[in-house]
């Protein structure tokens, strides 16, 4: 049985349990091994798992670094994997037994990138590899042959916001942008060339809703349900998520769209990174949306 919560929407995404992978790993599934590094897979992975480098997946376009590469260059690297639109994929993600550099993200970035471009029946592994480690679970070195594909990428437009329709929107009284940066990016100076964030922006970093000690690992649903009621977040409102490149982002789309059942829940892309790139943006400093 599969444990977790999901498909308040339509289904696409579950989270499943350690164990819940074991007794499937045999099955009619694809498990796709997103760990930071290659050499991460090389030295341990999960039985039967393919790497998948989520990061060849975007590119600098224009002025603006982290943007998604072509459709068909995407067509091309997800048919190379093997993946198809309809077969089950299991993702996970972890610290990185040998680079040490796993930020979490690999995992929700990997599953949305999937899912932007068509494909259907997405399991994200609650814990990672990191707790299927713990629980002393099989790991191997065999590394599987990829069979190739045919993937046909349908764009899924719906899950995201350009950046003329974010700033045409985001102030409706009807939207709410979350920021899912750090609170110390949201609030002050940081690595981009503007300080703080974009004006109206709700600060609920994307870790807030994950343990402590594993990014990978949801917490418990009412502690994210108190932290949600906390921020005055409202299923009647349409949500904006943004971080810096779009990428820790995903974990809130994830989370608010197939976890909690949200009905309307999009992603702006370009971020932090193309808000202080385009125009005279301004920013806000400080704790407070305005």
């Amino acid at each position: 049985m599969i444990t977790g919560v999901h498909s308040n929407g339509d289904g696409k995404v579950k989270w499943v349990s350690t164990d819940w992978l074991e007794i499937i790993l045999d099955g009619d599934f694809m498990i796709l091994d997103a760990q930071p590094d290659v050499h991460d897979y090389i030295k341990e992975h999960i039985p039967g798992a393919y790497y998948f480098n989520e990061w060849f997946l975007r590119q600098m376009v224009g002025n603006i670094p982290g943007m998604y590469i072509p459709q068909d260059a995407i067509e091309s690297i997800f048919s190379k994997q093997g993946i198809q639109i309809d077969i089950p994929t299991v993702i996970y993600t972890g610290k990185g037994a040998n680079s040490k550099i796993g930020d979490g993200w690999g995992q929700t970035m990997a599953a949305y990138s999937l899912l932007r471009y068509g494909h259907n029946d997405i399991y994200l592994l609650d814990g990672g590899i990191d707790k299927w480690k713990e629980e002393g679970r099989e790991l191997t070195k065999d590394f599987p042959t990829i069979k190739e594909s045919k993937f046909d990428a349908v764009l899924r437009e719906d899950y995201y916001v350009t950046y003329e329709e974010f700033k045409a929107t985001k102030d409706n009284d009807d939207v709410i942008v979350l920021d899912a940066r750090p609170f110390k990016y949201y609030a002050s100076e940081s690595l981009w060339s503007k300080p703080g964030h974009i004006p109206g922006a709700v600060h609920l970093q994307a870790a807030a809703l994950m343990h402590p000690a594993n990014r990978q690992l949801m917490k418990p649903r009412d502690e994210i349900e108190t932290i949600i009621e906390e921020k005055g977040i409202t299923e009647d409102k349409k949500i904006i998520c943004y971080c810096g490149t779009g990428r820790e982002a995903t974990n809130l789309f994830l989370v608010f769209k197939w976890f909690l059942g949200f009905p309307d829940v999009k992603i702006y892309e370009g971020s932090f990174t193309e808000w202080t790139q385009r125009d005279d943006n301004p920013t806000v400093t400080g704790p407070n949306p305005y």
